[in-house]
């Protein structure tokens, strides 16, 4: 690889996929389920900036000690993702756990946002 190779390979971004995501809804919050297999937890990031939700991370090649890959099926190895986040979410209060490839992440709503009983008073 020649020295211009090398500039214009590092200037281009790097391509990433986008990780299927699943989210589900309840009364108090939701729930995103992110498939991200091969991605170990040092190697995820999450970052809230304004109402955007970013969800970015790097696979880890399981390469042997010692050995480069000759051929490698696995071209892209980075997942990328953004949400808008509604107001009536709660962002500072974000649960995130990964497990067996799958990033869960639990956004509660707001207080306001949540059902709330009224008692009603007899008389």
């Amino acid at each position: 690889m020649n020295d211009k190779t090398r500039v214009a390979t590092q200037e281009q971004p790097q391509r990433a996929v986008l990780p299927a995501v699943d989210v589900y809804e309840d009364e108090s919050g939701i729930t995103l389920l992110a498939d991200m297999p091969g991605v170990p937890r040092e190697q995820l990031e999450l970052k809230i900036e304004g109402d955007t939700l970013s969800i970015e991370g790097a696979v880890r090649a399981l390469t042997p000690e010692g050995l480069e890959a000759v051929y490698a099926e696995v071209r892209v190895p980075r997942y990328r993702r953004s949400f808008t986040l509604s107001r009536e979410l709660d962002s500072a209060h974000i649960d995130a756990s990964l497990k067996d490839g799958v990033l869960t992440l639990r956004i509660p709503k707001q207080a306001y946002a949540q059902p709330r009983r009224i008692a009603v008073q007899a008389g």
